[in-house]
């Protein structure tokens, strides 16, 4: 991390495969939605030679063209990787989504790196430390995951290097604030009317040179006297900051005889690298893309040093937890090239000419070109139900590739802590494990939230219609936060989501990647109906159409039951006025009739039938006619005992901050909710407990982000039936008799 110049270490468009793990760097980059992650992984790449001065690779697109729904959107909303050069070592930088809808993307980044890059706005303020942000900054903390920070936007006016450092600080300094420091200072140009002042150089608070880029080049300069005492003042906090975090005690003492004048420069950065890549200090750096005509942006060589020289390798990262397929514990292999294979599809996407492409993390071993491998998968979404049964397969690796753009560079090998693309995995989805052919294990998937909110969607057209079901499994293979409910009592196709930009991606990826035209529809809750008292009905089916006719008929009566009980059936018929082998056929017409629903269509549900009496006829009876009467009885009985409609009923968990939990305890109330605890939760947050009809929530998911500036969550489970109002009920049927 000295201020050294480095030459172009990459050709533009190409990076050549790592030879060795310690040669690999991981970085993921965070970030709130328009806080710049993807404009710095170009400016990082024009600095590391692999794109041209105008920004592009060799056919022409940027590092963020490669996907037409991104660019529709002015948004990154899936995980891509841009592999770059820099002192020998090949950095994979991972861009992933600011946006809280599209966390399994960020969640996937940070299961294939090794080390975070925060990347926060100085023009979004304290905005830029958004919640989703900071959460994500306690995931890392609770990995132990090495993390610097990157203020960008600092060219804006009315912006503050030190209010952002302070905002992080604070933030993300926790008890120990004094390990988010900075290690340059800005520098900025001439102040214009509106406010505005560029960036036009960085001083480094330990060499204390400026490094100035004011001619498009940089140039290495003294820093002014007006400027020595602010300087002084950050570097001894900085200096400080660094032997406090040091494992060489006799720094402390050394500083406090002579100052920090008393210690060599190489010492402090040393000491830096190693505090920060045992994730015990984390540095704060500003940069800025290129200005017009510059070789590259300001700030750049210094992240990049960051990255090579201060983040962690592979074979530092703790290997992750692997089982058999069986579920029996394993102990992983190390990081080395010439261990057993274990690697991971961390995002897996389409592409119209090659196919399905996997994103491979090489954890142990070596992948290379027609290696024969074993692949498995655990089938389970984010809340732990298995909507598809895991799965095994032996499958042979085709080509690999190194990711860039649109752009897929052939590789020859994939060493222990790479990335690397595999085209035409078998069926691999999301998730898979990817490990030595015989000696099959599976890594612990990593978590994701459950997604809550529901669309329902149906095919536009009878052509579509063909290629829905096949769409919508390739869709939830590739992204493991979207779940797939065929509902059997609505007959509803429902795709459930994180949230509404998740949604409307989904569908998109369906219509624009895959052809098919859907349409989305409101999400119906599966409701059911009871019986309110007692009643009883008749069945007579009796017709005659020449040849056998069709005779039966029987009496029930219907009782309530508690409830999740379900149907009883009971026989008291005595003289044999139904005869014995009907009994079954009156009982079968009654429960098809229940599961069909009655008045408004839902199912029945808790009552006991009770076959009193009934009438046969030697010749025209039959199971078809008494199966006819029984369901002709059962509504008559119903209508005499009132029908009751029931809607399901969810416990509902919301964790927000202790600032919300009052108009969060209102909005619940509001939706005929029931709150029935709170309890305390660490970091100043309150867990609401509540009951709270489904109907009521089907949009709760964005109404709580929109309520809480998205620092709440929350999680629900169903409870029971419970009875619907009356006023409700009767608007229900109403919608039931007025539909087409």
């Amino acid at each position: 991390m000295g201020e050294k110049t480095h030459a172009h270490p990459g050709a533009a468009g190409g990076v050549p495969a790592a030879g060795h793990p310690s040669a690999v760097r991981n970085v993921v980059l965070v970030g709130h939605s328009g806080s710049g992650k993807t404009t710095l992984v170009e400016a990082l790449a024009l600095t590391a030679g692999a794109l041209n001065r105008a920004g592009r690779v060799e056919d022409g697109a940027t590092v963020s063209d490669h996907d037409e729904i991104e660019r529709r959107r002015h948004r990154s909303v899936h995980l891509s990787a841009v592999p770059v050069t820099w002192d020998g070592c090949k950095v994979n930088l991972l861009d992933t989504p600011g946006y809280a809808d599209f966390v399994g993307e960020l969640r996937a980044g940070l299961r294939a790196a090794d080390a975070a890059l925060f990347v926060v706005s100085a023009a979004q303020e304290a905005e830029s430390v958004a919640a989703t942000t900071r959460a994500v900054w306690e995931e890392c903390a609770l990995a132990g995951m090495p993390r610097a920070i990157v203020v960008t936007h600092l060219d804006t006016a009315r912006t503050s290097f030190e209010e952002m450092t302070r905002i992080c600080a604070e933030t993300f300094g926790g008890d120990d604030p004094d390990a988010v420091l900075p290690l340059y200072l800005p520098v900025l140009g001439a102040e214009a009317a509106d406010g505005h002042a560029p960036l036009t150089g960085l001083t480094g608070l330990l060499t204390q040179r400026i490094l100035d880029y004011s001619s498009g080049e940089r140039a290495e300069l003294p820093p002014a006297p007006d400027q020595e005492e602010a300087l002084a003042e950050a570097r001894d906090r900085l200096i400080e900051g660094i032997i406090a975090e040091s494992e060489d005690e006799s720094l402390m003492d050394r500083y406090l005889d002579g100052g920090g004048e008393s210690i060599d420069i190489s010492t402090l950065i040393t000491d830096l690298e190693r505090a920060v890549a045992r994730g015990a200090f984390f540095p704060v750096l500003a940069a800025a893309p290129a200005a017009e005509g510059a070789r590259q942006g300001i700030g750049t060589v210094e992240l990049l040093e960051l990255i090579t020289r201060g983040f962690p390798t592979p074979l530092e990262r703790t290997p992750p937890t692997v089982t058999t397929p069986s579920g029996s514990p394993r102990t992983a292999p190390a990081c080395d090239p010439e261990a057993p294979l274990l690697a991971e599809v961390v995002k897996t996407s389409s592409d119209p000419y090659a196919g399905r492409i996997s994103l491979v993390r090489v954890f142990s071993g070596t992948l290379r070109p027609d290696d024969t491998v074993h692949l498995c998968g655990h089938g389970l979404d984010a809340a732990g139900q298995e909507p598809r049964p895991c799965h095994e397969a032996e499958v042979r690796v085709t080509s690999l590739t190194s990711p860039f753009g649109r752009q897929q560079h052939p590789v020859d090998r994939c060493v222990a802590g790479d990335l690397v693309c595999v085209a035409r995995l078998g069926e691999a989805e999301t998730g898979d494990t990817l490990s030595a052919s015989g000696d099959p294990v599976l890594i612990e998937p990593w978590s994701t939230p459950d997604p809550l909110l529901p669309t329902a969607v149906r095919a536009h057209g009878k052509a579509d219609e063909d290629k829905l079901s096949h769409a919508l499994a390739r869709l939830v293979a590739e992204d493991p936060t979207l779940r797939l409910e065929q509902n059997p009592d609505t007959h509803q196709v429902v795709l459930w989501c994180l949230g509404e930009a998740h949604q409307e991606v989904a569908l998109d990826r369906l219509r624009s990647r895959y052809g098919v035209q859907v349409d989305a529809e409101p999400h119906r809750v599966a409701l059911r109906e009871t019986c309110r008292g007692r009643g009883a009905g008749r069945g007579r089916h009796v017709k005659q159409s020449g040849g056998h006719g069709q005779f039966a008929i029987c009496e029930i009566e219907v009782d309530p039951l508690p409830a999740g009980s379900g149907i009883q059936f009971v026989d008291k018929v005595v003289g044999g006025s139904v005869p014995r082998q009907f009994i079954p056929s009156v009982e079968k017409g009654v429960r098809a009739q229940a599961a069909r629903g009655l008045s408004a269509g839902h199912p029945l549900v808790d009552v006991r039938v009770t076959l009193l009496d009934g009438k046969a006829h030697s010749v025209d009876s039959s199971d078809a006619a008494f199966q006819t009467a029984g369901a002709l009885a059962l509504r008559e009985a119903a209508a005499d005992a009132r029908l009751l409609l029931l809607e399901p009923v969810c416990e509902v968990t919301v964790l927000v901050p202790d600032d919300y939990v009052g108009p969060v305890m209102s909005d619940l109330s509001g939706r005929r909710g029931r709150v029935v605890g709170t309890e305390q939760s660490p970091g100043g947050r309150t867990l609401v407990r509540a009951e709270v009809p489904e109907t009521e929530i089907g949009r709760y998911a964005l109404d709580l982000r929109s309520l809480t500036h998205g620092t709440g969550r929350f999680d629900r489970t169903h409870a029971r039936f419970e009875a619907m109002p009356q006023q409700l009920a009767e608007k229900v049927r109403a919608e039931l008799s007025d539909a087409p």
